[in-house]
Parts: structure tokens; C-alpha cells; sequence
């Protein structure tokens, strides 16, 4: 996200003469690598290194995450540039694309963008998910089933509106959707204000997306290939599902599980409320309706609300760590039409005594993975921004 707001800075300064220049002059855009007394290492988003020189004479301005012009711009200097910062450089004419000598950095600090990142997360974990039950794209209202109970979601104009995409298991790659392209059963994520009662969300952003879940016994590994084999517990089918430099591979250590496993059996504190068969959201819960949930008070939602919550925590595993006889969950995303093609977003190993306790083969794991985009990969992601993953 800050990536391409450093792009667009570049394009979108006010005065027409100055975008030309920008896009004239040889210029370099990504993250600090490195810094020197008089200049600093740029990695591009290509992963090239590009030397930059910062005469005494060279603009440094630095922006705020967000900002679409150069008007919250404050001055800086070279000191202020620091390795994880991410940098926009106008560089002179005779540059070359290896060795830049700035007229100009814009500079987004690293510290900023961790502050904006933690301030979203917070705002998505304030938000709320679940299954869609209803859509009405006249008025903009969407209803959830959250947990136990239903949730109206309101939407205006300016809410923003994203869609998983089938053919990705990023939460980055979400793209731009319409209240039309929602349906029921779909998983929803939402940022905006909840009301006092918590029985209404104005959105600010909505994501949404179609997910399948699978659980059980690794029945085969295949790293030439990239996949994983098992029995699903639920529908009794064997299916084949590619784990991808993307996926968010994490191990649960067995005491966590156990723990988990004793409060699906009836030790959980507060309240209850189980897992519905075959679907499940963000935050932990399923999506049957609220009868099935009134009907199971074993704390299967508590304990996937455990799951959910401690993901980002858990030990990252690889798919060279996982073996034949491996009890896991999934959580997967199919492109459109390919019913038999499974991409894992999440997959958790380790998880046998939860598939072994009472409703364990309903529980399922969320989906979103907010924290641990945009650089979640091989099962070594931050942690969950946004819809977590």
C-alpha cells in the first residue's frame, strides 16, 4: 500500500511541470536498503539495488502514509533517511538506472507506516465479520450472521468495496467489487463505525470472498508439486490443495491444541456457542444459521475464536515440514469454474486433538489474514491486516 502511494505522489504533484519532470528525469521508487553519510541503497519493487547520491542542494520532503500530494510535505534532510524506509528519487539527467543522483527525495518513514498499519488492523479487529445471509443492493444493507447473533451492515457511496480474488490467496490482491458481486454465503470483513448496540456497522471498507475449508489426515505430500493431499472430514472426499509461496503455513504447538481441544469439550469460560458444520468466518464462527449455535455450547466458538486470534503467533511452518499422517485445517480459495482447484490461504498442522474433540470436525479457521499482507509468504507472514493473511 505504501508502494504505491510513493508512486503516486510522484505522478500526482499539483504543478504540471513538475509531474512531466518526475517522469522525464530518471527516477527510482522503493525501499531504503541501506544508508551512507551522503546517500543511501535503494531496492526497487524489482528487487534491483540503485546507488543514490544526495547533494547538499537535493529536496528531501517527507510525507505522511495516505497522502495523495506533496501539501502535508515537511522538509528533511538525508539524515532523516533510514534503512525501511520506503522512498520516491528524482534523479538528474545523464543517471543511470543503477546510480542516481538525486534533485529530490520523497520519503515515507518506516515508522509511520507501522503506526498507519497497527492503527488499520486495530480498526478491522473493531469492525466485524461473517456469513452473508441477505443482500439488498438497493438500500446498500447487508446482513451477517456474526457468532450468535445478526449484524446489518450499511454501505454509501464512498464505502469501499473488495473482493478476494479466486486465482490468489493474497488479501493484497483483493480487488476493487459492487454490492451485486455479494451473496449470500459469502465470508465478510468489515472497517467502519459499530453502533452502540452492535447491531449495525457503517462501512468505511468491505471485503468479501468465497472460501472453502477442508480438514483432516495428510494422506500424501508432494514438494515437487507443491500440494498436499488428504481426506476431508466433512464431505468424506479426498482433495488435492497447492500450498504456495503465499500460503500462511503455521504448526500449533500441542499444548496449545490440547488446550483448545479441552474447551471444546465443555471447559470453556464464558460463553458458548459452536461452529456451524461446513462454513466458517472470521472470528472463529460458522455460518448455519442460529439454531445450530444455540444448539452446541461446547465453546467450539471460543476455541476458534482462539484459533483465529493467536495465528499470526504460531511457529511458521513450510511445506518441506509437513508428512503423511499430519492432521490439518485449510482454509483454500478456488478460481472461478475450477471446483477442483484448491490454493491454500491457511493451513494449520497439528491440530489432531481438535479434529478428535467434540464438533472438532465443524471448527473451522478464518480466512483473513490482514496483518500479514502485503509481504506474507511461505508460511512466514507478519500475522493477519485486514481481512489479518
Amino acid at each position: 500500500m505504501a508502494l504505491g502511494l510513493m508512486v503516486a505522489l510522484g505522478l500526482m504533484v499539483a504543478p504540471p511541470l513538475a509531474a512531466q519532470t518526475a517522469q522525464t528525469l530518471p527516477h527510482g521508487t522503493g525501499t531504503v536498503k541501506s544508508v551512507s553519510g551522503d546517500g543511501f541503497v535503494l531496492t526497487t519493487t524489482a528487487g534491483e539495488d540503485v546507488s543514490v547520491t544526495v547533494p547538499s542542494g537535493a529536496k528531501v520532503l517527507i510525507v505522511p502514509p495516505g497522502s495523495k500530494n506533496l501539501s502535508a510535505a515537511t522538509p528533511g534532510t538525508v539524515a532523516d533517511v533510514q534503512a525501511g524506509d520506503r522512498a520516491l528519487v528524482t534523479g538528474t539527467q545523464g543517471d543511470t538506472a543503477t546510480a542516481l543522483h538525486a534533485a529530490r527525495v520523497i520519503l515515507m518513514k518506516s515508522t509511520a507506516i507501522a503506526e498507519t498499519h497497527e492503527a488499520e488492523e486495530a480498526a478491522w479487529t473493531k469492525g466485524g465479520g461473517g456469513i452473508v445471509r441477505s443482500v439488498d443492493a438497493t438500500s446498500g444493507q447487508i446482513s451477517i450472521s456474526s457468532g450468535l447473533r445478526t449484524v446489518t451492515i450499511t454501505t454509501q457511496p464512498a464505502t469501499i468495496l473488495r473482493r478476494y480474488a479466486g486465482d490468489s490467496v493474497r488479501f493484497a490482491d483483493a480487488r476493487p467489487s459492487t454490492i451485486a458481486e455479494i451473496h449470500p454465503g459469502d465470508q465478510l470483513r468489515v472497517r467502519g463505525t459499530r453502533s452502540a448496540d452492535g447491531s449495525t456497522i457503517a462501512a468505511d471498507e468491505i471485503v468479501t470472498g468465497t472460501f472453502r475449508h477442508f480438514s483432516g489426515l495428510l494422506t500424501a505430500v508432494d514438494q515437487a508439486a507443491g500440494t498436499v493431499t488428504l481426506k476431508d472430514l466433512a464431505t468424506h472426499k479426498v482433495v488435492t490443495v497447492e500450498v504456495t509461496p503465499n500460503s500462511d503455513v503455521r504448526r500449533l504447538p500441542p499444548t496449545a491444541a490440547r488446550m483448545i481441544a479441552t474447551r471444546m469439550h465443555g471447559g470453556a469460560e464464558g460463553n458458548g456457542g459452536g461452529a456451524r458444520s461446513g462454513e466458517g468466518q472470521p472470528g472463529g464462527a460458522g455460518a448455519h444459521g442460529e439454531a445450530a449455535g444455540a444448539a452446541d455450547a461446547s465453546g467450539t466458538q471460543r476455541a476458534g475464536m482462539d484459533l483465529s486470534q493467536m495465528l499470526s503467533r504460531l511457529p511458521a511452518e513450510s511445506l518441506a515440514g509437513l508428512k503423511t499422517g499430519d492432521a490439518v485445517m485449510i482454509v483454500a480459495t478456488s478460481p472461478a469454474g475450477e471446483s477442483e482447484h484448491n490454493s491454500a490461504v491457511t493451513l494449520l498442522v497439528g491440530v489432531e486433538p481438535i479434529l478428535t474433540a467434540p464438533s472438532g470436525e465443524s471448527m473451522t479457521l478464518s480466512p483473513w489474514s490482514v496483518g500479514s499482507e502485503p509481504d506474507a509468504g511461505g508460511g512466514g507472514g507478519e500475522g493477519g491486516s485486514g481481512p489479518g493473511k
